[in-house]
This record gives structure tokens, C-alpha cells and sequence, in this order.
């Protein structure tokens, strides 16, 4: 008889990602490569042209009228959607519709009308802090500067971009939310941990005249194609300028 053979345990079969017939169209690390490197002035040229191309009118999803209701909305937007705040919204500025008015609110009465968008007793106190601080020490206008804005409670600097950006068109920074830090980590335009730090760096690489579209289209692009945890790689016009390593799809 034949001696026994132990049988090989089987490796694991590694998958694959799905990837596109070849067409010539270089590789993502091809074209980054051709470009001159991953912050070359070429690639982020490539990357805001293709931003444009997909998202040629993006803007803030806050519904709003004034930078005032503006500053509200986005207090209220952390840990919450666009769209839930602006279903609270409506019936926040009907019953308080100045700084004046919010600042004389019982932290209640607040509660009340905000509670669906979370963290609702913190967010309650701000709104209220907020009102207070641009009657006392502004006299009831929003500050226009970033450096007066992030002393307002609740306007640290996410806030505080977002209201200059939309309501006075200065951009004083980036507006870096959960999207724009995901995928400006993903497109390798940063590697920062924080969004301070990625924020700085942004700034560093993207013209002035940038920073507030930037925001916007990424934010738009996160919520369309660049999800968390899924991406719609191959519906992506930046793909062959992408070569994160959790994309779903490889040209």
C-alpha cells in the first residue's frame, strides 16, 4: 500500500477586486505617477476639474435665510443630518427668529422644538449661548471673522467657515466635515488624524479661491459616490486619480 499523504490545508483564496477591461487608460497610480506625485499641483488641479465637472452648482444643504439662522442650523447640524434640521428649523425661527428673541428662550422651550436632532440639551445651551454673545458683544449681527465667530458658543471652526464661507463669501478656511476628512484622506491629499490637522494641510495645497467649492462638492460627493462604507467607485469620475486601498472598483 501507498503511504498515507497528509493532505495540504488549503490557503485562504484572497479575492479580488472587480476591474474593468483594459482600455489604456493608465492605472490610478500610473496617472498619480504621471501627474508628478500625490499633491503635485497638476493632480489637485485634476481632482477640483473633476469636482466641478460632477457637482457644477454645489451648495450648502442648511436651508436658510440669514447668516444668523445659518449659524443655528449648523450648531444643530453635528451628529445630525442636513435634513433633519431643516424639518426643525422652520418652527425654531417662527417662534424665535432674532438673536434677540433666542437669547430671552427657556432652555426648554428649546428642547422642545430641537430634541429629534440630538445631543439636543448641549445643543439647546449653545443656541442660546450663541444668541446671547451676538447681542451683548456684537450687537446683534453675526461677526464677519473667523477669530470673532469661534468665540461665539458652539461656533468652533467647522461652524464658523461654514457661516463665513456661505453667508460673506470669505474664506478664512476649510470646511473639513466627516466627508472632506474621509476623502481627502482617501485621495491622498492629506494623511492627518484630525480634522484640524487636515484642515491646515488642505490649505496648504488647495487655492484660496477653493476652499469654499472644495467643501461643498466633496460633501456632495460623500453623500453621492465616496460613501463610508461602500464607495461607488466605478460611478466615480475620479477614479483613475484615486488609488485608496478600500476602493470597490480599479480601472
Amino acid at each position: 500500500m501507498s503511504p498515507v499523504k497528509k493532505l495540504a490545508a488549503k490557503k485562504p483564496v484572497k479575492k479580488t477586486p472587480p476591474k474593468r477591461a483594459r482600455t489604456g487608460t493608465p492605472t490610478a497610480k500610473a496617472r498619480i505617477k504621471q501627474l508628478g506625485g500625490d499633491l503635485a499641483p497638476e493632480r489637485v488641479s485634476a481632482i477640483l476639474k473633476g469636482l466641478d465637472e460632477a457637482y457644477p452648482e454645489a451648495v450648502c444643504a442648511l436651508t436658510h435665510r440669514t447668516p444668523w439662522e445659518l449659524l443655528v442650523a449648523t450648531i444643530l447640524s453635528a451628529q445630525c443630518t442636513d435634513v433633519r434640521v431643516n424639518m426643525v428649523t422652520p418652527e425654531l425661527f417662527r417662534r424665535f427668529p432674532t438673536p434677540q428673541a433666542m437669547a430671552k428662550a427657556e432652555i426648554p422651550e428649546l428642547i422642545e422644538i430641537i430634541r429629534t436632532t440630538g445631543f439636543f440639551n448641549n445643543k439647546a445651551k449653545s443656541i442660546k449661548g450663541a444668541a446671547q454673545a451676538i447681542v451683548e458683544r456684537f450687537g446683534g449681527k453675526v461677526p464677519e471673522t473667523l477669530a470673532e465667530l469661534i468665540t461665539v458658543p458652539g461656533a468652533a471652526r467647522k461652524t464658523a467657515n461654514v457661516v463665513l464661507g456661505v453667508s460673506f463669501g470669505k474664506a478664512e478656511g476649510v470646511v473639513v466635515d466627516t466627508h472632506v476628512f474621509r476623502i481627502s484622506r482617501r485621495l491622498n491629499l492629506t494623511k492627518s488624524d484630525t480634522a484640524e490637522k487636515v484642515e491646515q494641510d488642505l490649505m496648504k495645497i488647495l487655492p484660496q479661491d477653493r476652499w469654499i467649492s472644495y467643501s461643498h462638492q466633496v460633501i456632495h460627493h460623500g453623500r453621492q459616490i465616496c460613501i463610508a462604507r461602500s464607495p461607488k467607485c466605478k460611478e466615480c469620475n475620479l477614479e483613475t486619480l484615486c488609488k485608496s486601498e478600500d476602493k470597490t472598483w480599479w480601472s
